[in-house]
């Protein structure tokens, strides 16, 4: 591995430590499970699943190309997308998406939770990054896994990103339910007037995801 692969894989795994630790830290100040994927009436085992799959293979993957090569001959994605612009592009995003990641993360202080049930919702942040964006911490992990499929392309990254992709349209479909549900209209408000991925706030009237 180069030394920018390097880089890559590593502040992806401190960003795996961090995301725990800060759950940790955020269930300790809360006084409250924050693990609600098996709570609830809606189904999430799925998207779990898929999420763990996802973050494990972040981590232990780069670790399998550096020990015995890919085991994939001659993958068509390595070949295409190798080259050191191309890392430093790749590299650019890891950082970028875990910082945005994180940080959302923390920002959300007792209203932190990994899924989504009934009863179990903290009240509404709707400042900071979460005036641009319903999801900031998962347009990071978006952008991260992007970014580090960048800088070590292979058909099993590649996978390891869909994955991961999937795992989040799963998941906030099911979020948004859930928050309509139970924040009734303040939460469809604030539906109205901030996109779910990424964008300025709304006009008034305008109900475009």
């Amino acid at each position: 591995m180069s030394g920018m692969e390097i880089a890559s894989y590593l502040m992806t795994v401190v960003y795996v430590i961090s995301f725990l630790a800060m759950s940790a830290i955020l269930a300790k100040e809360a006084g409250r499970p924050i693990w609600l994927f098996d709570k609830g009436r809606e189904k999430q085992a799925l998207p779990a699943t898929l999420f763990r799959l996802a973050f494990a293979g972040a981590v232990i993957w780069p670790l399998v190309l550096a020990l015995v090569g890919n085991p994939v001959e001659a993958d068509p994605l390595s070949e295409a997308l190798d080259g050191p612009w191309l890392d430093v592009l790749g590299h650019l995003l890891v950082v970028v998406g875990a910082c945005v990641a994180i940080l959302s993360q923390r920002h959300m202080g007792l209203s932190w939770r990994i899924g989504a049930a009934e009863g179990e919702l903290g009240p509404i942040v709707d400042d900071g990054p979460f005036a641009i964006s319903r999801n900031p911490v998962f347009v990071g992990q978006a952008l991260l896994f992007v970014g580090l499929f960048i800088v070590l392309p292979s058909l099993i990254q590649a996978g390891l990103t869909l994955v991961l992709l999937i795992a989040i349209i799963l998941q906030v479909r099911i979020e948004e339910r859930v928050l309509s549900q139970t924040l009734g209209e303040p939460y469809r408000d604030y539906r109205q007037r901030v996109r779910r991925w990424l964008g300025t706030r709304r006009r008034a009237g305008n109900t475009t995801p």
